[in-house]
């Protein structure tokens, strides 16, 4: 048997609805990066119940700009749950930031919190606690045992849709209604 040697960096992975694990039940995740290392992504689709600006509050930051304090933070994933990630569009210049092949950024550092808290800036912004890590080989081994579909990566979907929808149009960009989606995959 060959190794998988697709790169799924700039993907959206759809949890199948056999995912047994709760962390990714009916979720939807980016992935950031996807390497012989492993992988790293962010749920986009779970808002927790915590406002941006409530997150601004907890970590002493002070929101000047109207438009972000009422944006709901999210599970990024069950991997160090207690850091802030935020994915961006566009990457810019942060201390912490992972590129995602000239699409967008991937930041843990505070600055870019207080980017958008004084300046709005980037506009298009995700935050999420906790990111969803896999280690090298895991992340083909479970698409090998059908846990994921995967689909190239539609920025607009993350940025421009409510989280409920979001599941619904990366499956539509496969030509899938989640609804009509097995519980088992079959090979044809």
């Amino acid at each position: 048997m060959s190794a998988i040697t697709s790169n799924f960096t700039h993907h959206f992975l759809i949890a199948m609805p056999s995912m047994t694990d709760p962390n990714f039940t009916r979720t939807l995740t980016y992935i950031a990066e996807h390497n012989d290392q492993g992988a790293l992504g962010i749920i986009v689709n779970r808002p927790i119940d915590m406002t941006l600006g409530a997150l601004f509050e907890r970590v002493d930051l002070t929101m000047e700009v109207d438009g972000f304090s009422e944006q709901p933070v999210y599970f990024g994933g069950p991997v160090q749950t207690d850091r802030g990630f935020v994915l961006h569009r566009p990457a810019g210049e942060w201390h912490s930031t992972l590129n995602v092949m000239d699409e967008a950024g991937l930041t843990s550092s505070r600055d870019i919190l207080q980017a958008i808290g004084s300046r709005g800036e980037p506009a298009e912004v995700l935050v999420s606690l906790g990111y969803s890590g896999w280690a090298a080989g895991q992340l083909e081994q479970e698409l090998a045992e059908n846990a994921w579909l995967t689909v190239p990566a539609d920025l607009s979907i993350v940025f421009g849709l409510p989280p409920e929808e979001r599941l619904a149009a990366a499956m539509q960009r496969l030509g899938i209604d989640f609804a009509n989606l097995s519980e088992s995959a079959g090979h044809a």
